[in-house]
Parts: C-alpha cells; structure tokens; sequence
C-alpha cells in the first residue's frame, strides 16, 4: 500500500469531493484561497478518453489543469477497463498529481450504462482487478469512492475491495438507487468503518454535510478518519473553516466575483462560459430580493459582464 500525502494528514482529514464541471481548477483555487480543506479532488475523468492522443490533451487542458495552492491535489478517474486504468495511472503520476481515485460510485444513468462508476459494484471481481492494475502502474496513493449499494444496503462490494488495500475508501452513504432521495445512512458507513480500519485503511464519510460543526459530529458518531463533501460547498466555500462565521451578502457576492476572475483566467477561452453559472444561486438565496438578484445576474454574457454586474452589487452592499 502506498500511503504517500495520506499517512502525513492530521485527522479529522476534510476533502473536497469531485463534482462534475463543479470541481474544476477555478473552483479548486477559489476553495484553497477562502478555506482550504485537507484534500483536494479533481472533477473525474473517463480513462477511455485520456488514454487516446486524439482527446488526450483536450482533456488534461479541460480537467487536469491545477495550481501548486491545491495540493495535496488527487485526480479522479472513473471507466471499466482495467489496461486503461493502467495506462491512465501513469499519466496522473506524469502530470505529478498527489493521488489517483477510482470512482466505483457514481449513479449517472450514462456513466453506469457504460459500465464505469457505480455499474462496478456488480462486477467486484473486475473492480478489483481495476484496482490492482492501477497500483501496479504508479506509485502514487490509491483510492476508491464508493457507495453502500447498487440497488440494496450490500456492503460485500466494499468488503471485497478492500483486499487491495487501496489507501483510503470514500463511501457515500446512499445506494446507487437512492441517489440523494433519501438520508445519508450515517449508521452503515460506521457498521463498516471498522472492519476497514483494521487493514489499515482510511475510511471517509460522505453525504449530507452541511456544515464543519456537522462534519465533526459526523466524524464522531461514526468513528470515520474524515469527511469528504460536496454539495455543501456550493455557494459555501468557508465550509471547510474551523471557525464559525456569518458571511454576509457583501462577502459572499466578492467571492463569486472572485470566482468569475479565476474561471476566465484559466477557461476564458476553453470552456462555455455558461458552467460558472450553476454557481450562482449558492451564492445568492435566503433573503428577499435574492431571486431578482440571481437574475440579474445570471442575464450576463460573458465573465466581463457579470464582473461589472456583480462590481455594482458590491457597492450596493
């Protein structure tokens, strides 16, 4: 087992989780300046598509892309074949990266239908195979992310991956079934926690954090190393400071601002303009006015323009 950064983070170990065009080096950034967690992932990459010099440095430019302010910074990747894993490993170690993670949990409908995240839970031996050929092309750390089951609470897939003893396992407390329909089921993740620390595995929780005083109380109850999380994030990149604080609007709209900077910096001319915009109403809701407000600046553009919108809302503040 290769521990490499892991074995020299304090637990707690807070993570930003991979969220499709959330993710991206733009947001990275941002989440660093503000309230940096202790790990970073990026958005997760098809190893079919970066293993073909056609769309290989398409997709290094689109995805891989990072700062040295990110690191310990690990890339995310997710398919079913597992000499593309192979191949997509060394890459990741080429392009020096701190990890690699394999995502073995992903519910998205196309993603399963072509046999990567989630469709792996009903195939473990080839998950298991994915795993080993990924340890053998790096010496990089490797993990997974998972969830407790595809259609039922099953935890035999985690169990099973867990002879491989990747460095550290994320689970996500739903079934692949559940989506986000139902509570994270906090009390599986720690029924199996356990049983995986003893192997010397890390074991992360993940779903449902809205806060860092939830996040610790999490932590607590289920006796996880740390937390990954995602969907807390949004509009809410001080998630991952110890202090609690009451950001004001004010703040909150120079943040977005600040994030519209860093995104036209690094994707101005590479990426639709339109992906800063699912940001937005993170930023700006909860109060009266907040959905004029979110129109108003959602009518720009380009980043230039909301810059200037966002500009005179500041001084409005």
């Amino acid at each position: 087992m290769h521990k490499g950064f892991w074995e020299k983070l304090n637990k707690p170990i807070f993570a930003l989780a991979p969220m499709h065009d959330v993710t991206d080096a733009a947001f990275r950034h941002l989440i660093a300046d503000v309230a940096k967690p202790d790990v970073l992932f990026t958005e997760f990459v098809a190893v079919d598509g970066l293993v073909h010099l056609a769309s290989q440095e398409k997709m290094i430019q689109h995805y891989f892309q990072y700062s040295e302010e990110e690191r310990p910074l690990v890339a995310q990747v997710w398919g079913n074949n597992p000499q593309h894993f192979f191949e997509s490993a060394q890459l990741v170690e080429k392009l020096k990266f701190d990890g690699i993670d394999i995502n073995m949990g992903c519910p998205d409908k196309q993603v399963v239908k072509l046999g990567g995240g989630a469709a792996l839970m009903q195939n473990p031996s080839l998950a298991l195979e994915i795993i080993k050929a990924t340890q053998e092309a790096t010496q990089l750390p490797v993990s997974i992310k998972t969830r407790i089951g595809f259609d039922t609470i099953d935890l035999s897939f985690i169990q099973k991956i867990s002879e491989a003893l990747p460095v550290a396992i994320t689970i996500h407390g739903r079934t692949k079934k559940e989506m986000s329909s139902v509570p994270t089921h906090w009390d599986v993740i720690a029924h199996i926690a356990p049983e995986l620390q003893e192997k010397g595995i890390l074991v992360l929780g993940n779903g449902d954090i809205s806060s860092y005083q939830d996040a610790q109380e999490k932590i607590k109850l289920s006796g996880v190393d740390g937390v990954m999380i995602g969907r807390g994030v949004f509009g809410n990149p001080w998630i991952f400071s110890k202090e609690a604080r009451e950001v004001s609007l004010h703040d909150k709209l120079i943040v977005l601002r600040h994030h519209v900077e860093l995104f036209e910096k690094i994707f101005g001319k590479t990426k639709d303009f339109s992906v800063i915009k699912k940001h937005v109403r993170g930023y700006v809701h909860g109060f009266d006015g907040a959905k004029e407000m979110r129109s108003e600046i959602m009518e720009s553009k380009t980043a230039s323009q909301m810059m200037q919108v966002l500009e005179t809302l500041i001084q409005k503040q």
